[in-house]
């Protein structure tokens, strides 16, 4: 996340939301308005679009979630450019590109990123003080995965 001399402008929240809840991720965002102009922003596709036109900041946007817009995030999870992640997704209705959500999020557990999936969690997450104070994140040391020996059968 952060560092003593790391600016808030350099921090980056990635912002995500199904269909039925970008209603509820507009309305949190705009209410949080102040705070969010501080970060750098990033959403996939058209929750990209409404927030910028709602909000009136600058929203870097990728590709639609079902589009490739999710890949593109977990790829930025793995290379380290996202500090936190917002994601409203709706738990009452099946998505088309349900392996890439959950690819999404598993991938925020595996490089320790901060996830928020509902407005309560959200607003405790950015409510605290670590955010810009300086706190550090934990990243974790995957050195025994890379080399773990791979044994392989091959029939010819």
């Amino acid at each position: 996340m952060t560092d003593e001399n790391r600016p808030l402008s350099s921090i980056t929240i990635a912002l995500v939301a199904h269909d039925n809840m970008k209603d509820d991720l507009l309305e949190w965002a705009m209410f949080n308005r102040e705070f969010l102009a501080n970060f750098r922003l990033i959403a996939t596709g058209t929750t990209g679009r409404l927030l910028r036109e709602q909000l009136n900041l600058q929203v870097e946007r990728l590709q639609s979630g079902p589009l490739g817009g999710d890949q593109q995030l977990g790829a930025m999870l793995s290379e380290g450019v996202i500090d936190f992640l917002v994601f409203f997704w709706d738990p009452l209705s099946a998505q088309p590109h349900d392996s890439d959500v959950k690819a999404l999020l598993r991938l925020a557990v595996v490089w320790n990123i901060p996830v928020a999936c509902n407005r309560a969690t959200a607003d405790f997450m950015f409510s605290s003080p670590l955010v810009v104070s300086g706190y550090k994140r934990r990243l974790p040391d995957y050195q025994a995965y890379h080399n773990r020996p791979i044994e392989m059968e091959i029939d010819l």
